[in-house]
């Protein structure tokens, strides 16, 4: 009887351990908080989950011609919208976290920290400024909001010919902080990552943009597995991890 029970138990564990991985597509601006949720699922779970990082814009493109991707997190709800609209997800999915802008800089840039950018503007006024970091606004969600903040301050056209577009905004935060350019406007959860705030110096910004409702859906094809992380991403362990990370939560709006 003892043997019978070990065999089955081999059996379940292998057929665990054989299925496959599920595909998700995730906004560049969750890299490192979904790396650390990634890694905790796992450790809970032994469950292994393999995720792609680019702009939101993008992804609706690969997933509206049949990308095989079973979950797609995004930046912005209305990329979720737009497959919704398309019949290619399961429902309308679920609100995961609300994003942040920052300004960001490097440790040697002549920007002075200041939400409302007046160091900013002044730099630009004295011609002092040479290249300038966000995500590219037409694909990329923390791009358009950047554009917006920066029209709403009237600094849009001063920057003409001095931005530097991210293919994403973890892209812009690269070009914002290494020293390439004299800072730029970013996500705040990847201006807080270790990574970054090594050599780097930033200041939330939680005004004059259209906020950052951060939605994931899954896709008709989501497997079983693609299902369980997607339930797991709502729960207080997952969400802890996206408050380090400094976003804001659905509950907490």
């Amino acid at each position: 009887m003892r043997h019978w029970l070990w065999l089955l138990s081999v059996l379940f564990c292998s057929a665990t351990m054989a299925a496959p991985a599920p595909k998700v597509a995730a906004a560049a601006n969750i890299k490192f908080a979904m790396e650390q949720i990634v890694s905790q699922y796992h450790a809970d779970t032994g469950r292994q989950v393999q995720v792609s990082y680019g702009s939101s814009g993008n992804f609706v493109t690969q997933l509206s011609h049949g990308a095989p991707f079973e979950l797609f997190l995004s930046a912005d709800e209305k990329y979720v919208a737009a497959l919704v609209d398309k019949g290619v997800t399961l429902d309308a999915g679920h609100i995961y976290a609300y994003g942040k802008l920052a300004l960001a800089v490097p440790n040697n840039s002549p920007i002075q920290l200041d939400s409302q950018l007046n160091s900013l503007k002044q730099l630009l006024a004295d011609n002092q400024i040479n290249r300038f970091a966000i995500a590219n606004p037409e694909h990329a969600p923390y791009g358009e909001r950047a554009r917006e903040l920066l029209q709403h301050l009237g600094l849009w056209q001063a920057l003409q010919g001095k931005l530097v577009y991210g293919e994403n905004v973890s892209q812009a935060a690269q070009f914002a902080l290494s020293g390439s350019t004299d800072g730029g406007i970013v996500a705040l959860s990847l201006a807080v990552a270790p990574q970054f705030r090594q050599r780097s110096r930033y200041i939330v910004i939680e005004h004059d943009y259209t906020p950052l409702a951060q939605r994931m859906v899954l896709m008709k094809s989501a497997s079983v597995e693609a299902k369980q992380f997607y339930q797991y991403l709502q729960s207080p362990k997952a969400q802890a991890v996206f408050t380090e990370f400094g976003f804001g939560l659905p509950d907490s709006r």
